[in-house]
């Protein structure tokens, strides 16, 4: 699309929350909502995106300009959806599916996913059984109700980002350690990407996988600058 604007600035709304202004008229999401943002840093750095555009419009390099869209026009009318897929993931969660060799491997797992598990047993009250291989690791039904009750509790832009963290990661315990700051999504990226990276010390990368890992990375970090926009 065709930059058909001149400036973009944030504005407070006339429903209580900010808006982008594009030539003083407020953006609206591609179903036509309202561009309704709860707050002016987050207000403020989508602007920022609409102004860093030349002549052509690139949403791919508006990532907080799609994640708002999302929030409000796929994440609010299908909240309970969005929700149920992200604890969908705690039946495969990445952390809880470990290598049984070879040995070095197996003790890269543990030093990275342990701890994040501990965290979120102390977090949560929750601890998910651990398996090896590729055989189905049953979680307890009482550590998935504390789940689910742990992700109702975010608005609709918190669970966009956590349902896009969950979806790149693999895991809905590195998305919840990214959405409370126990990690960041340099730190996330790289325990989702471990067993990835062994393999490529291994026997080398190849170009279009290591395209694909920085287009996921540079995902994951608008997702937690998001995510701390939201705070």
């Amino acid at each position: 699309m065709k930059r058909f604007y001149k400036e973009a600035s944030a504005s407070a709304g006339t429903d209580g929350g900010y808006t982008v202004l594009l030539d003083g008229k407020a953006v609206k999401t591609p179903k036509r909502a309202m561009l309704s943002l709860p707050n002016l840093p987050l207000a403020e750095a989508i602007a920022e995106e609409w102004r860093g555009q030349g002549e052509t419009i690139d949403p791919q390099t508006m990532p907080l300009t799609r994640l708002a869209f999302a929030a409000i026009d796929v994440v609010t009318p299908e909240r309970a959806r969005i929700a149920k897929q992200i604890l969908k993931y705690v039946e495969t969660d990445l952390l809880c599916y470990r290598a049984e060799d070879p040995p070095e491997l197996v003790a890269r797992q543990a030093l990275a996913w342990d701890p994040l598990l501990d965290w979120a047993a102390e977090t949560y009250d929750v601890r998910l059984k651990v398996g090896f291989g590729i055989r189905p690791v049953p979680q307890p039904p009482e550590a998935i109700a504390e789940l689910e009750q742990a992700i109702a509790r975010y608005d609709e832009f918190e669970l966009t980002a956590l349902h896009t963290a969950t979806t790149i990661t693999g895991s809905v315990i590195l998305a919840l350690a990214l959405a409370k700051e126990q990690v960041n999504a340099e730190e996330a990226f790289a325990a989702a990407t471990l067993d990835e990276t062994f393999q490529a010390e291994k026997w080398g990368r190849d170009a279009e996988p290591e395209q694909r890992r920085h287009r996921l990375l540079a995902e994951l970090t608008a997702v937690n600058r998001f995510l701390r926009l939201l705070k």
